[in-house]
């Protein structure tokens, strides 16, 4: 339909004019109220109508007054020929009832209809939502309270400040370098190549160990606080004695390379240089301690930029096969007030938190601290015992839960979600898996129930679930953790994408020899997390409530919430994300209490790396504790791609399939789905039971970083057929726990 318009004629005179539709379609008080406007637009009356003209400069401007200035034979109604131009133009359609006249019931109708469309232009009127006055602004970002953005980083990176990555080759690369590498620039590494992000990371803590720090870098420059000691003679002779090119040995024989290997690790006396020399004994002086702590703390501060990139300020504690890493979320203002808490001042975790609990209280800052390397930890890291051996209590349960908020469940020793003869019905549980400093040697491993028992304080899984069975005797879940990923690459370089990871060692750096002497190592890891802003703030923010997850290198984007009464078109909504923090609660949060006859329904989103592989599929993966006291674990796969049925009975999807091409080191995304979404009620659930759920995203297969070192070093002939040349990376997020 079109609307009337003002039309103006060669002489000057302007009409409303119908539009070209027939007016029988037109609803008649839709067109009156849009003749209405169009006559209101022409402006005062036109001349030759003296009724209309007379009841305007009366002041009479109203059906009534019109009638009342036009009906020449005082009837009380208008004939055609009565009429002024602007209702002679609609009098067919005025005329509702049909009865050749136009009266005042008839004309009011009119102004009613136009008054609906649009206010008349001379009255006085007060908008129900002023700018000023509304409830939120019109823009949909800026009344939006939740976070919008994923931020990219790593939490774990070592420098050659640490003694175990300067005395493993990384002589030259400094925390600077490690910033500017996160932030995208080019650096030069040790081997004489460049290396390169395709795409900078949002935030970065360089976590150096705490034990010794910076003492190897002090001692090559002559600190006479390290050289005029005994102690520092003994080291500074034990140095020059052990140390050679690292450039040398990455570009050399493979006869010099393992040459050099072993004089690095092991000196004359066949003792392991670092662990049993540089962790042996400590510097104490405080004043030295606090001149490199002074040193680490600048290097954050001059490359923090909020807004753009954040550096945290941040060091590792190293107990044993006990590490966490300290992540503080203050400025130098407050971190300059302590020294790091090390193994030397005591290697009970518990001692740290009390350290943390001082800072914050002395300080008014706040810190965390995040556990890592639990796969290999040998049933410590989330034992049911303290570091005294004794049962946890619920003092233990709260303040660990206060201070450890995350943990790092992927990295390059290793994947630490799941353990495969822990979850033999997870087909996907065997993932980059090491069973000890090992790695993924058996040897010396025997396999029975003790064994798996020390397991389940490793894995983040069996932690969780074992963190239900101690809400319920403590009333605080001591393993209540969200997860993340990050490198513990010693090499500064936080850079772990399959095609461009730069190791676990300097002299892990890609050259023809890391492959065939240690293949094992992950292409591993990332955290991503939720905030509102890249700040310190925000971000350090985000991980207290746990609002993050790990990949294992591809930067795919995950939403996760969970509610009670999401639907099925909520996951193919514009709005899911509103609708997830407004309806449910995010990744990290809790639910408590199931409304009655209600199941969880969680609400879940995945979308590919911009730059990599499609996905596979997403899966969730529920931990439980029945009434009887027992723990169970199952996985669901909720969503498939390329329209793969997921069978009812619950048996396995078809695989996805493969289009990787070893040799020429492609695949394509010719199967798989770019993004997935979907809404899954918990079809088992029993609301008596406390339980939680988190998702795992699964990517299609794609060449392992082994591929790409093969292909590049030209070792199609040397590289053991054993070797894995092929990975499916993949996501894990924080958990949703429910609580009856």
């Amino acid at each position: 339909m079109n609307k009337p318009s003002i039309q103006q004629s060669e002489n000057g005179k302007r009409s409303c004019v119908a539009g070209a539709s027939s007016r029988s379609s037109i609803a008649t008080a839709s067109f009156l109220a849009m003749l209405w406007l169009c006559s209101l637009a022409m402006g005062p009356p036109n001349a030759s109508a003296a009724g209309e003209k007379a009841a305007v400069k009366a002041g009479d401007n109203t059906p009534a007054g019109w009638v009342r200035a036009m009906d020449a034979n005082k009837d009380g109604r208008l004939e055609r020929s009565e009429a002024g131009p602007k209702i002679r133009a609609g009098f067919d359609n005025i005329d509702t009832n049909k009865d050749g006249y136009v009266d005042v019931a008839e004309l009011r109708e009119v102004v009613k209809a136009a008054r609906r469309q649009k206010p008349s232009l001379g009255e006085d009127w007060m908008p129900d939502v002023t700018p000023i006055r509304a409830p939120a602004s019109y823009s949909p970002a800026a009344r939006s309270n939740y976070p919008t953005r994923v931020y990219w980083g790593d939490t774990h990176v070592h420098t050659n400040l640490s003694v175990d990555a300067f005395n493993m080759g990384n002589q030259s690369l400094s925390p600077d370098t490690a910033y500017r590498f996160a932030k995208g620039e080019a650096v030069d590494t040790h081997g004489a190549m460049k290396a390169k992000l395709r795409r900078p990371l949002d935030f970065l803590v360089v976590a150096d160990h705490a034990e010794n720090l910076g003492l190897m870098t002090r001692m090559e420059a002559g600190d006479p606080r390290i050289t005029d000691t005994e102690q520092g003679q003994q080291w500074l002779e034990l140095l020059e004695s052990t140390q050679e090119s690292t450039r040398d040995a990455l570009n050399n024989s493979w006869h010099e390379y393992g040459r050099y290997f072993q004089k690095l690790f092991n000196n004359p006396g066949k003792e392991r240089t670092f662990f049993n020399n540089f962790f042996k004994t400590w510097v104490s002086d405080p004043v030295f301690r606090g001149s490199v702590w002074g040193d680490v703390i600048a290097n954050a501060e001059r490359h923090n930029d909020p807004g753009t990139f954040t550096a945290f300020i941040g060091y590792e504690w190293t107990s044993g096969v006990q590490h966490r890493n300290v992540i503080f979320k203050d400025n130098q203002d407050r971190a300059s007030q302590v020294l790091p808490f090390s193994r030397f001042d005591s290697r009970d975790p518990e001692k740290l938190w009390g350290y943390l609990a001082a800072y914050a209280e002395t300080t008014g800052g706040d810190a965390i601290a995040i556990p890592h390397n639990a796969n290999i930890s040998g049933g410590i890291t989330f034992a049911l015992t303290n570091f005294q051996g004794q049962p946890l209590s619920r003092e233990y349960a709260a303040t660990r839960a206060k201070w450890e908020p995350l943990s790092e469940v992927t990295q390059i020793k290793g994947d630490g979600e799941a353990y495969p003869l822990l979850s033999p019905e997870d087909e996907f549980a065997d993932y980059e898996t090491w069973h000890g400093w090992g790695g993924s040697s058996k040897g010396r491993i025997t396999f029975n129930d003790k064994w798996l028992e020390r397991k389940k304080a490793d894995y983040a899984r069996s932690a969780l679930k074992r963190g239900l069975t101690l809400k319920g005797s403590l009333g605080i879940n001591p393993f209540k953790f969200g997860m993340i990923g990050s490198s513990d690459a010693h090499t500064s370089l936080a850079a772990v994408a399959e095609d461009n990871f730069w190791g676990k060692l300097t002299l892990y750096e890609p050259s023809a020899f890391r492959s065939l002497y240690k293949t094992d190592h992950a292409a591993s890891g990332y955290a991503a997390v939720w905030a509102h802003e890249n700040t310190r703030e925000s971000l350090f923010a985000a991980m207290r409530r746990k609002e993050t997850y790990a990949t294992t290198g591809p930067r795919m984007t995950v939403r996760f919430f969970g509610g009670w009464d999401f639907s099925r078109e909520d996951a193919v909504s514009n709005d899911l994300v509103d609708t997830g923090y407004k309806r449910g609660v995010p990744m990290g949060s809790d639910l408590t209490r199931a409304p009655a006859g209600k199941a969880p329904t969680f609400l879940i989103r995945a979308v590919k790396d911009p730059d990599g592989a499609n996905l596979d599929r997403m899966q969730i993966i529920k931990g439980w504790r029945s009434a009887d006291g027992k723990l169970h674990e199952n996985v669901y796969d909720v969503a498939v791609s390329d329209g793969r049925k997921i069978p009812a009975d619950g048996s396995r999807v078809q695989p996805v399939g493969s289009t990787v091409d070893v040799e020429n080191l492609t695949y394509t995304n010719a199967i798989g789905d770019p993004e997935l979404a979907v809404t899954w009620t918990d079809p088992d659930f029993d609301p008596s039971e406390m339980s939680f759920y988190y998702v795992r995203v699964i990517q299609i297969p794609t060449p392992r970083w082994t591929a790409y070192d093969r292909k590049f070093f030209k070792l199609e002939k040397r590289m053991p057929k054993n070797v894995p040349l092929v990975t499916q990376d993949r996501a894990y997020t924080s958990p949703i726990w429910y609580t009856p």
